[in-house]
């Protein structure tokens, strides 16, 4: 048996993490790792407190019919990226990789070009994270320096992520 690579370890792991989310449209883990340690995981689900929509039944955004990447102040739930950061210490988080998984609720399928919002990728930025690692099939994905996202300011082009 051929032992798994680093970063498919990891993306496993928030794999595993997204099956949580509570999400009708669509699950994501994150996981964030420093010194080959898991600082913290998060995935989508309503904030503490709130009921979320897979207790409700329903989904604003679905009923709506509003696409990815659009009108996120409707979403009830909080993001993958931002529950992982916030259960960790920025100090963990400076120069941290963050792996990130998303998965369609309809079929199981991996999210096509799946990318962190506008909103999580600028906590991502002020946490001091410095990768960003993202599943696009079982055994491949995409690594991408933040430093990027920094140097090409897609506020500045009004495109969206997610």
């Amino acid at each position: 048996m051929q032992r798994r690579d680093k970063i498919n370890y990891y993306l496993d792991i928030a794999e595993t993490v997204a099956k949580r989310g509570t999400c009708l449209r669509r699950h994501y883990g994150a996981v964030i790792v420093k010194h080959d340690e898991i600082v913290s995981t998060g995935y989508v689900g309503a904030p503490r407190g709130r009921q979320n929509c897979s207790d409700l039944g329903k989904c604003i955004r679905m009923e709506l019919k509003i696409p990815r990447g659009e009108r996120y102040e409707l979403c009830r739930s909080v993001h993958a990226e931002a529950n992982a950061i916030i259960s960790a210490s920025r100090e963990k988080m400076i120069g941290a990789t963050l792996y990130l998984v998303g998965v369609e609720v309809s079929d199981g399928s991996y999210i096509a070009k799946s990318s962190s919002c506008s909103m999580c990728k600028r906590m991502i930025i002020n946490a001091g994270i410095e990768t960003v690692i993202i599943r696009d099939t079982a055994d491949e994905y995409r690594i991408i320096q933040v430093q990027d996202w920094i140097d090409n300011d897609e506020s500045l082009e009004g495109t969206l992520g997610y």
